[in-house]
């Protein structure tokens, strides 16, 4: 018995696939392993660490308030992404296109960005700075950088 090659689908997710809520691990799961589109995905909020998503097409996808600790996104299209509020610890963007990304009040102590293209993201400047983002995707470097405290807000 032969087994159907999977075909990947570059379309959005299809909204009544999965009702009006954030995905679930288990779903984004599936999505990976069929290497579907998450573009305009919702991940608000859902605990996807350590998941693989190498290649995979994610621009517009919302990950506000997500945990991505030790997720990889390796060559990923993440494009006008929402990462606002993100755990992002330890997470590989090495290769990904994060032009126009919100990263904003992310963490992102641990990432590495080799060869990331970053124009126009916007980066959680107070906690770490442009130069340093700018080093590590050119060496491979991981960041480091200050955690959000309680009371953190802009003035």
């Amino acid at each position: 018995m032969r087994r159907k090659k999977s075909t990947s689908s570059s379309q959005p997710t299809d909204p009544e696939e999965f009702g009006d809520a954030a995905l679930s691990r288990k779903q984004a799961t599936e999505m990976i392993r069929r290497g579907d589109s998450f573009r305009d995905a919702d991940l608000r909020g859902s605990d996807v660490s350590g998941l693989v998503f190498d290649g995979l097409n994610l621009a517009q996808a919302k990950f506000a308030e997500a945990n991505l600790m030790r997720c990889s996104f390796k060559d990923a299209d993440l494009t006008g992404a929402s990462f606002f509020g993100a755990n992002l610890r330890d997470a590989c963007l090495d290769g990904a296109n994060l032009e126009e990304a919100d990263l904003d009040y992310a963490n992102l102590d641990g990432v590495t960005l080799l060869g990331a293209r970053i124009r126009k993201a916007l980066f959680p400047t107070r906690k770490v700075s442009l130069v340093d983002v700018r080093a590590a995707v050119a060496s491979g470097g991981r960041l480091r950088m200050e955690p959000f405290l309680p009371g953190d807000e802009d003035d």
